[in-house]
């Protein structure tokens, strides 16, 4: 069981807790509203997370909803956790719209499931190799802005290596991840190293998707999966644009997401295939 917890993924449980009790009561939200003494509106933004209710707020739809003991101590509980500030807070206006959630939610998952076909995943970045990445791709940002970005990008990597219950990362790289040169054959080299130690850890899995495999189900675009501890939270699909980022929450986009994925698996290279590759690749540009 993983022991983290975050704030955003705490709001989502809530927010699915507080659809169902109501769904189950077979209250309008109208009739909510006048229960507690509030407006449709305010139960509305509730269950649709556009507002982060208060514990009293939780309380009282507990006494609606009937929910007593244990039940009712843990929906409060949510309420508290959610309403307190992810570490990132104060860095939300460097991400682009949608981001901030993501990696709230990234802080609680237990697996991360990521194809990527240009880049090294933030999570296996090396801060030079950020840096360079976050340069190229944010041409608007201010040098200040850029070394934020890169800060947040590397303390987000302690989710690989503790303290607490690491995060278990399966990361799918197009070949042209491992070819393309990012800030120069000194940082590249130090990249596919890191790359090597990384997928050399219990919790980590590297697979390379070779140039011979050709056509595949993700030529879209990249995409990245998260997995939950407990049953009750589903699994997220996150696609990230350059100007912003998205959450599709429909079952079907995030099952349709997880057939590619195993598809993709299973087109790759395997790890020790992978690997080898690698530190091939990080041989070739250290070579001046």
């Amino acid at each position: 069981m993983v022991s983290r917890r975050s704030p955003t993924a705490r709001h989502r449980r809530l927010v699915a807790e507080l659809n169902r009790l109501r769904k189950d009561s077979g209250l309008t939200r109208v009739e909510v509203a006048e229960r507690i003494g509030s407006t449709d509106t305010t139960v509305w933004r509730y269950e649709t997370g556009q507002t982060r209710p208060r514990p009293s707020d939780v309380s009282a739809l507990t006494d609606v909803y009937g929910v007593t003991g244990e039940a009712r101590d843990f929906l409060i509980q949510l309420a508290v956790e959610a309403r307190r500030r992810d570490w990132w807070h104060r860095h939300r206006q460097a991400f682009k719209p949608g981001f901030d959630s993501y990696i709230g939610l990234e802080a609680e998952a237990s697996l991360v499931r990521s194809y990527e076909p240009l880049v090294v995943p933030g999570l296996m970045q090396t801060e030079p190799y950020a840096r360079a990445v976050v340069e190229a791709t944010s041409v608007v940002q201010t040098p200040s802005t850029v070394e934020e970005t890169v800060a947040v990008r590397i303390s987000r990597q302690r989710l690989l290596h503790g303290p607490g219950d690491p995060i278990h990362l399966v990361a799918v790289l197009d070949e042209a991840v491992i070819r393309r040169r990012i800030g120069g054959g000194g940082i590249m080299t130090e990249q596919l190293e890191h790359l090597v130690h990384l997928g050399g850890l219990p919790n980590v899995e590297i697979r390379v998707l070779p140039f011979s495999a050709g056509a595949h189900p993700a030529m879209d675009g990249p995409f990245c999966l998260l997995s939950f501890p407990e049953p009750e939270d589903p699994d997220l699909l996150y696609l990230e644009q350059a100007a912003s980022g998205l959450l599709p929450d429909a079952p079907e986009h995030v099952s349709r997401y997880a057939s590619m994925f195993e598809s993709l698996c299973a087109m790759a290279l395997d790890q020790e295939a992978s690997a080898a590759f690698i530190a091939q690749m990080a041989r070739r540009f250290s070579t001046p």
